[in-house]
């Protein structure tokens, strides 16, 4: 059945932009207010006053006001705007958003302000806090892969949601026949590129950290040998210090136990160095799988993983 929402023409003076957004560099939501918004706010020649803040404390009305005062607002319209940009930060933080915005806010000839439309996008991590605003929505996932999500990848975000501790579900399904455990950062983009110039076709992209429990990783690791074709499966992380990587070596080994093969089979490297190492190795050695420190590269490990052959720690 399709739906059509039809609603009542308004008729306006001008058109405002409000956001609230994370400021990458400060560490810090910053609160955006633009006096020209709509579709081509970001093409407008008018500048966008930012004014980041403390997230503890959030965007104060006082605060507020000098950003509208910067500008170019003023009288009733100067309080009414203020008003509505603290409301959208106190908004931001308590649904855990990455961004927020009123895009446009309109002003009405006799002053009065209304929101054509919103925008709200929440942080993925913080998706089972949100659970009582998110559930009148029914089923929620993830597109960031900018296409609707395989059933592969629904149920690596099925397994990630067992548990809030750590990660390990972000998923990206691919047809290869190498599956990845990766990790640490922006590693892991080098890691699965550093896979593709080797000749490896991996058949997933999968990021794993903050000390996911052995639960998680066992069931994730099922699943990814559970596709069709895939024959490998190579776990490599950076330097870790907020993982365990005896839990990560543990969880692997059960993972695929449970999906009927034999570690020494299918995993074709380790390399997970940090926090509790050493018992991680003794788990993989125990399993028969070969174990790579930190001093074989992560480059020299997409290689092995791919090709094979003695390890070059140079």
């Amino acid at each position: 059945m399709t739906e059509l929402s039809v609603e009542v023409k308004v008729e306006f003076q001008r058109e405002l932009y409000l956001g609230v957004a994370w400021d990458t560099a400060n560490k810090l939501p910053v609160a955006l207010l633009g006096i020209s918004g709509g579709v081509d706010v970001e093409q407008s020649a008018q500048p966008v006053v930012r004014r980041t803040f403390d997230p503890w404390t959030g965007l104060s009305e006082e605060v507020a006001g000098e950003i509208a005062d910067e500008a170019g607002l003023g009288g009733e319209t100067l309080a009414a705007v203020s008003t509505t940009l603290v409301q959208l930060a106190q908004a931001f933080i308590a649904c855990d958003a990455v961004i927020a915005e009123i895009n446009p806010l309109v002003e009405l000839a006799g002053g009065q302000l209304i929101g054509v439309d919103a925008h709200l996008e929440i942080d993925d991590d913080a998706v089972y806090r949100q659970q009582s605003r998110l559930r009148s929505l029914g089923k929620v996932v993830s597109t960031s892969t900018g296409r609707p999500p395989t059933p592969l990848e629904l149920e690596a975000q099925r397994i990630d949601a067992m548990d809030h501790r750590g990660v390990a579900g972000r998923v990206v399904e691919f047809d290869g026949d190498l599956a990845l455990l990766i990790g640490g950062g922006g590693a892991s983009l080098t890691l699965f590129d550093a896979v593709l110039r080797h000749g490896g076709k991996p058949a997933n992209y999968c990021e794993i950290g903050g000390n996911p429990t052995p639960e998680k990783v066992a069931a994730l690791t099922e699943l990814l040998l559970s596709k069709p074709g895939v024959t490998r499966l190579a776990v490599i992380m950076n330097v870790v210090n907020n993982t365990r990587a005896d839990l990560i070596a543990s969880g692997v080994v059960s993972g695929v136990q449970k999906s009927g093969r034999l570690p020494a089979e299918v995993i074709v490297l380790f390399r997970v160095p940090g926090s509790w190492e050493q018992e991680a190795a003794e788990i993989m050695a125990g399993a028969g799988v070969p174990v790579c420190g930190r001093e074989v590269s992560l480059d020299e490990c997409a290689r092995l993983a791919v090709q094979g052959g003695s390890i070059d720690a140079s």
